[in-house]
């Protein structure tokens, strides 16, 4: 977690160029974390209902974004 804790370091940082560069970086980092355990979640099963709950979306939205991949 090395990388995620430099980039949160970063995003505070006084320079908006460097702490905005982090916050993207840490934006694409949580949207590739958060594919890799909705893939675990479906693979052992679980409903779209419940990952959708566990994130606090709606399953609809939870599935339009990682239903057809």
């Amino acid at each position: 977690m090395t990388e995620a804790t430099d980039l949160a370091e970063r995003a505070g940082d006084r320079d908006p160029r460097i702490g905005l560069r982090a916050v993207a970086a840490l934006r694409r980092l949580l949207e590739q974390l958060e594919a890799v355990q909705v893939r675990s979640a479906r693979h052992q099963g679980w409903s779209w209902q419940e990952i959708a709950a566990e994130l606090g979306v709606s399953r609809q939205a939870v599935h339009k974004k990682y239903g057809r991949r």
